[in-house]
C-alpha cells in the first residue's frame, strides 16, 4: 500500500508535466494563428487603403492633368495679353513723349503770349476800332460799329493796367455816343426802295393811253343798213372820215409822245435815281436822297398815268420815304483812335 501510492503521485506528476507543455504549445498556436489573423487582416485592410489612396491619386492627378491644361491654356493667353499689353505699353508711351513735346511747345508758346499780351491785346483792340470806324464812315452802320466797340472793351478787361483801364473809359464813352443815336431801319427803306424801282419798271405812261372810239358808231351803222347801197357806201366813207380825228378835252397841257426807245430810257433813269437814293441812304445823305425821290415823284406826274392804281400805290410809297429823316451825324471814333495810339507808345517806351 505504501508502495503504490507514491507511484501514483509520481504518474500524475508525469501526466501534468507531459499536459503542460501541449497546451503551451496549443496558446502559442492559436497565438500564431491570430497573429497571423491578424496581420493578414491588417494587410487586406491596408491593400485595401492602399487601393483606395491609388484611386483617389489617380483621380487627382487627372484633375491635376486637366487643371494643369487649363493652366497652360490660361497661360499661354496670359502671354498673349501681356504681349499685346506690352505693345500698347510701348505705343502709349511714344504718345505720352509725344504729348510731352507737344506739351513743352504749348507752354513755350503759352509763356511767349504771356510776355507778350498786353501788346496782343492793345493791336486786336486797334484793329477792332478801325473796322467799327470804316463800318460809321462808309456803310453807316452804327450796329456793327457798336458789336466792333464792345468786343473792344471785353479784350482789354483782364488787364488790370491804369492805361488801360483809361482806354476802356475812352471806349465807354465812345459807346455811350453811339447808343444815343437816333436809330434810322437802313434795311427796310432799302427794301422799300428795292420794291418801288420794280414797280415803276412796270407803270404805264399816259401817252399810251387809247382815245375811246365814237359811241354812235353802232347806231349808224344800224340805220344805215335800212338805206340803199349809195347811201350806204357814203355812209361808210364819212364814218371812216370822222374815225381819223378825235377830240378830247383835257384839263393839262398835252404829255409828250414817247417813242419806245426813249421810254425805256425812262425807265432807266428811274432805276437809276432810285438806286443813287439807295446810295444817299447808307451815306445818310438826306439833300440827295430827297432829292432822288422827288425827281422820281416829278418824272410819274409828267409822264405816266397817274389814275393808275399801281402809280397810286407808288406815290404813296415815294411819300411815306421821303417822310423820313436819315440825316445823322456820326462820330468818327478819333478819342479812342488817339488812346489806342498812345497806348503803343508806351509799350514801345517800356521795351
Amino acid at each position: 500500500m505504501t508502495d503504490l501510492t507514491p507511484r501514483n503521485n509520481q504518474a500524475t506528476v508525469n501526466f501534468e508535466e507531459k499536459r503542460r507543455p501541449s497546451m503551451l504549445a496549443t496558446g502559442t498556436l492559436l497565438l500564431v494563428i491570430i497573429a497571423i489573423l491578424t496581420l493578414a487582416w491588417q494587410w487586406l485592410n491596408t491593400r485595401h487603403r492602399f487601393n483606395e489612396v491609388e484611386k483617389s491619386l489617380s483621380h487627382k492627378l487627372e484633375t491635376y492633368q486637366a487643371l494643369n491644361q487649363q493652366s497652360l491654356a490660361l497661360a499661354k493667353q496670359a502671354e498673349e495679353r501681356s504681349t499685346q499689353a506690352n505693345a500698347r505699353t510701348v505705343l502709349l508711351e511714344q504718345k505720352l513723349a509725344e504729348s510731352r513735346d507737344q506739351q513743352e511747345v504749348l507752354q513755350t508758346l503759352y509763356n511767349q503770349l504771356a510776355e507778350n499780351r498786353e501788346s496782343t491785346a492793345v493791336a486786336e483792340v486797334e484793329q477792332l476800332l478801325n473796322i467799327a470806324n470804316q463800318q460809321l464812315q462808309l456803310a453807316g452802320n452804327v450796329k456793327s460799329a457798336l458789336l466792333a466797340l464792345e468786343a473792344a472793351q471785353k479784350r482789354l478787361r483782364p488787364i488790370d493796367l491804369p492805361r488801360a483801364i483809361q482806354l476802356r473809359d475812352t471806349l465807354d464813352l465812345e459807346i455811350i455816343k453811339l447808343r444815343d443815336l437816333p436809330q434810322v431801319d437802313i434795311i427796310n427803306l432799302s427794301a422799300q426802295l428795292t420794291y418801288l424801282s420794280e414797280l415803276c419798271s412796270t407803270l404805264p405812261l399816259i401817252s399810251e393811253r387809247q382815245p375811246a372810239l365814237n359811241t354812235n358808231k353802232a347806231l349808224e351803222e344800224k340805220q344805215t343798213t335800212e338805206e340803199n347801197a349809195l347811201r350806204k357806201l357814203g355812209a361808210s366813207v364819212w364814218n371812216d372820215i370822222k374815225n381819223l380825228v378825235t377830240v378830247e378835252r383835257i384839263d393839262k397841257p398835252e404829255p409828250p409822245l414817247l417813242a419806245a426807245d426813249h421810254a425805256f430810257f425812262l425807265y432807266e433813269n428811274l432805276k437809276l435815281r432810285l438806286l443813287t437814293a439807295r446810295v444817299a441812304l447808307l451815306q445818310h445823305d438826306e439833300a440827295t436822297y430827297k432829292a432822288d425821290l422827288n425827281t422820281v415823284n416829278n418824272w410819274l406826274n409828267q409822264y405816266f398815268d397817274t389814275k393808275h392804281p399801281d402809280t397810286i400805290k407808288a406815290f404813296k410809297l415815294l411819300k411815306r420815304l421821303s417822310s423820313n429823316n436819315i440825316s445823322i451825324e456820326l462820330p468818327q471814333l478819333k478819342d479812342s483812335l488817339a488812346a489806342v495810339n498812345r497806348y503803343k507808345l508806351s509799350l514801345e517806351q517800356t521795351e
